[in-house]
């Protein structure tokens, strides 16, 4: 007499068939939206949650690439590096043309200075350069940050 809940053995081959699988709906990630956010304090903080207010304004996000990452009725969530902001969707503005590296991005810069050995580090600051249209790297090496910032062209991946 079989045991009930017992299932058979699979077939010839070691698998059921595909009309045996039970299947869920797995949501897809968001794409990453990046962009700008151009607060300033002469906005006043209504467009900051407060609990994000006095980080926010110390990151000075002028110019600054941020990942949208989460949208509500109420705020939209931006990352910049490790940190996270709570803001008014009003002052995003959604950029179409994607940067090629980003937050954490291990990069090594291209063309060192003769007898200077490469850069080699991680993305820690995205900047936006309005007139030229694209954006601009800085990087932590050795835990230290990089002065000098590059461009895009200037670096790869490491």
């Amino acid at each position: 007499m079989p045991l009930l809940g017992r299932r058979k053995p699979p077939p010839a081959g070691g698998c059921y068939p595909a009309s045996n699988l039970l299947s869920y709906p797995v949501p897809r990630p968001k794409p990453v939206i990046y962009g700008l956010y151009s607060w300033t304090p002469d906005y006043g903080l209504s467009y900051i949650h407060p609990a994000n207010r006095r980080t926010f304004e110390w990151l000075e996000p002028l110019g600054k690439v941020f990942e949208k990452i989460d949208e509500t009725d109420d705020w939209i969530l931006l990352r910049y590096d490790e940190q996270q902001f709570k803001v008014s969707g009003e002052l995003f503005k959604e950029l179409y043309q994607k940067p090629p590296f980003s937050f954490g991005d291990i990069v090594q810069e291209v063309s060192p200075e003769s007898g200077r050995p490469a850069h080699q580090g991680q993305v820690s600051d995205v900047y936006w350069d309005e007139a030229a249209d694209k954006a601009r790297f800085q990087i932590v090496e050795k835990k230290r940050k990089v002065k000098r910032v590059f461009e895009a062209e200037e670096l790869r991946f490491a």
